[in-house]
């Protein structure tokens, strides 16, 4: 057999389902052949016919599947930091409002961005996150809040997977917030959203899921299900910001409708974990935004162990409550702040996070079939990848056998 490139005398964490912890292999190997997995396991088991045209010593460094952050607002206008220096001298929420800050402000400065420039300025975040090993991204929309600015945000997204080697799969989120100019009418937005922005989106092609934010200060249950009845009746899978600030049920709402994840989900109950277990439905916790906002409520994680809820975890990357880009750091505030052990981080940001996209039959782990994207880490150990706080030691990174 030929293939166009092998990676030897490497240790493997393969994730692959079923396998213990991470999937260990101390003297592994991976060949890749058209930009696919044809060979990962031991270099004993090589086959004896293999024959590559590039041979790559690892030098027994560490081999995990390339990242994959499964949350973010990557595409963005302006920021949010003159806000955040108001908050520390003591303003309040509501000052900061009147003053034009809070979600208004980013979507004055979304609206006013062209495609160009909103794809100009993720650029150095998106660069950053690959710096780490990131070879898959999920962007969402949901700073426009109007037809036309909501389409200009998911093609500047898609655009990202073209000029840089990345997998971008992008969420539409109209309904993330209510905008000025709805004057508090939710019905009236929520129509607009189901009858107006997600035909054009899906008419379009531009998204491969529909997310809501499921909340008091944003939709109720019955809107969110009305955005997810539209969007499951245009075949897009859908995702949930649920649970963040207070317990609507969000969770038990999203397994209701199959959702590939709920995120956020620091109020979820038991009942939630269970029902989310039942459906399949990966719970993503976002400990940057848990930190940044200075959130005292933990996502249940022992109810998630108990019922069996598979974890992933995102940076959540947006201006106003989680400016972070890094995967790696996403990797130790989750230990830290929630708990997670290592093997939960790892897989959390690789195979579960994967799974949370619906992407796990081709991306996540390192198995033959799936696409070759590669995080090779200058490391003694997997540990170290969590532990590390500001120390990025990625050696190498590949996307598609390159």
């Amino acid at each position: 057999m030929d293939v166009d490139r092998l990676w030897i005398n490497a240790r493997l964490a393969t994730l692959a389902e079923g396998s213990p912890g991470l999937g260990i292999v101390e003297h592994g190997a991976i060949a890749c052949k058209d930009g696919r997995i044809v060979y990962a396991g031991p270099m004993a088991d090589l086959p004896a016919s293999l024959e590559a045209a590039e041979r790559i010593d690892c030098g027994g460094r560490w081999i995990t599947p390339g990242l994959v952050d499964c949350h973010t607002h990557l595409v963005f206008g302006g920021d949010r930091a003159q806000e955040f220096e108001m908050r520390l001298a003591g303003a309040s929420y509501e000052e900061i409002a009147r003053a034009g800050g809070g979600i208004v402000s980013t979507v004055k400065a979304t609206r006013a961005a062209s495609e160009d420039k909103l794809v100009a300025s993720a650029l150095p975040r998106l660069d950053h996150l690959m710096a780490e090993g990131v070879t898959t991204i999920e962007i969402k929309s949901g700073y426009g809040l109007d037809t036309e600015p909501e389409l200009r945000c998911l093609r500047a997204a898609r655009r990202l997977g073209e000029v840089r080697p990345v997998t971008v799969t992008t969420t539409f989120l109209g309904a993330h917030a209510l905008p000025p100019e709805a004057n508090g009418d939710k019905a009236a937005y929520i129509a607009k959203v189901v009858d107006e922005m997600l035909p054009a989106v899906a008419a379009e092609g531009l998204a491969d899921a529909a997310d809501a934010f499921c909340e008091g200060i944003a939709f109720s249950p019955e809107e969110t299900a009305r955005v997810f009845e539209a969007a499951k009746a245009r075949g897009l899978p859908v995702k949930l910001h649920a649970d963040q600030l207070s317990n609507l049920h969000g969770a038990a709402l999203a397994a209701r409708f199959g959702a590939l994840s709920a995120d956020h989900l620091e109020h979820t109950d038991e009942e939630g974990a269970a029902a989310m277990a039942a459906a399949g439905t990966v719970a993503v916790l976002l400990p940057g935004a848990f930190y940044f906002i200075r959130e005292t409520q933990k996502p249940p994680v022992a109810a998630f162990r108990a019922a069996g809820t598979r974890i992933a975890l995102a940076t959540d990357c947006n201006p106003g409550t989680s400016p972070l880009t890094s995967l790696l750091l996403t990797m130790n505030m989750g230990a830290t702040l929630f708990r997670l052990t290592v093997e939960e981080c790892i897989a959390g940001v690789t195979r579960e996070a994967a799974r949370a996209l619906g992407r796990l039959d081709c991306v996540g782990t390192l198995e033959a079939g799936k696409w070759c994207d590669l995080a090779i880490w200058d490391i003694e150990r997997p540990a170290e990848l969590v532990y590390r706080i500001g120390f990025n030691p990625l050696h190498a990174r590949v996307w598609r056998g390159k």
